[in-house]
């Protein structure tokens, strides 16, 4: 019978064999792809036991979620079709009609639609707060209240919320705390240590990392992860098994690909605070972001995601013309550095007012720092703004 328990010590050895089918198959040292979407029926004695692609038990699942589990920490992982699969999927597992969720105001631009158009028809509620105080959490409480939903560095504007306290008011009132942990990934913040129940991804981002495929993921404790698994079952958004391998393959470069996006980031970072074309600069890696203090406490590295305020929205757009390097292209985490106006991506989707009230303005520029040399990104930013 074949296991996937391998797990070692280090994050830098479990990124590359975690998980790994013993014993291996046929010889291989890399997983092979098994495009089949049935199996042999065996000793089956519930449908969930039917080996069958759509139940995401194919032995490239098999893999992949034994790995993400061994990363984030926790009992077991899942993978999904896309990141809001991994999402949608999981809300649903916990909430059903009447529910009510608390999140924060600067959720990533799906997110705020998803709740704003698609939970209401299912008669789920959302309250999104500011959530830089303790009191927003407990004024937005009500007795329907079932689910916190946060993110662990917010889209775009890369704040850092009180992470500790939220789990501390989750738990004190018996919520489920669910994290999107996409922008730090495992190597930089797992979730479940800081005790939030479940941890979600787009796995399309810094799992990946080679902007080649889409897919997500959600870890957690192995019965919080059968509950998503039954609706995932149901709702059909498995990963494809060839699109499995490349994730796996991905997942392997993952410490070195953070490390080096980490430091670039912050390079970048400190160079667009000193340009007098830039209003503002939001990382927090950098020592006065209002983040900082809590990003040293419970975070290894603050990521590659950065945004900044140009003077203008039209600097803005000239930025954008003018930038040699980055690929001006929607998505992140990937190996080339992207940059994108959030007020034209993700958060299309929302009114111009909608988008002024969170600070989503058309001046306001999201960079995906890629592993390119520092020194050439910073030269290129410079020129960018100069003719801006």
């Amino acid at each position: 019978m074949t296991e996937y328990s391998r797990r070692f010590a280090a994050l830098d050895t479990n990124v590359v064999h975690a998980g790994r089918p013993e014993p291996s198959v046929e010889g291989a040292v890399v997983t092979p792809i098994f495009q089949s979407a049935n199996y042999l029926m065996g000793d089956e004695s519930a449908y969930g036991d039917l080996r069958y692609a759509r139940l995401s038990n194919s032995p490239n699942h098999h893999v992949l979620d034994a790995r993400l589990a061994v990363l984030e920490n926790t009992e077991a992982a899942l993978v999904t079709s896309s990141g809001m699969s991994a999402i949608t999927c999981t809300l649903l597992a916990f909430l059903r009609s009447g529910d009510h969720v608390i999140a924060h105001n600067s959720l990533y631009g799906g997110m705020q639609a998803w709740f704003e158009h698609e939970g209401p028809k299912l008669g789920i509620t959302c309250t999104r707060i500011d959530a830089k105080t303790a009191e927003g959490w407990e004024r937005a409480l009500r007795p329907e209240t079932r689910v916190v939903y946060v993110e662990s560095i917010t889209n775009p504007l890369m704040e850092v919320l009180d992470l500790e306290a939220i789990v501390a008011f989750a738990r004190r009132h018996g919520l489920t705390s669910i994290i999107d942990n996409t922008f730090t990934s495992p190597v930089n913040f797992r979730p479940h240590d800081l005790g939030f129940d479940l941890s979600v991804h787009s796995a399309t981002k810094y799992l990946n990392g080679h902007s080649d495929i889409v897919a997500g993921a959600v870890a957690g404790t192995r019965a919080h992860i059968e509950r998503v698994r039954h609706v995932l079952n149901h709702m059909g958004g498995s990963l494809d098994p060839h699109a499995c391998f490349l994730l796996e393959r991905g997942m392997k470069t993952l410490v070195l690909r953070m490390e080096r996006q980490n430091a670039t980031a912050l390079r970048v970072a400190r160079a667009l605070v000193a340009n007098r074309k830039v209003r503002r600069v939001n990382y927090a890696g950098l020592e006065d972001d209002p983040g900082s203090k809590i990003a040293r406490k419970i975070f290894k590295g603050c990521g590659g995601m950065l945004s900044f305020y140009t003077q203008t929205a039209e600097q803005a757009a000239r930025f954008l013309e003018r930038v040699r390097i980055p690929i001006h292209a929607a998505s992140l985490g990937g190996t080339e550095t992207l940059v994108v106006r959030p007020s034209r991506s993700s958060h299309l989707g929302l009114t111009a007012e909608e988008r002024d009230r969170v600070g989503v303005t058309d001046d306001l520029i999201r960079v995906s720092v890629g592993i390119e040399s520092a020194e050439e990104l910073v030269a290129d930013f410079e020129q960018a703004l100069a003719g801006a």
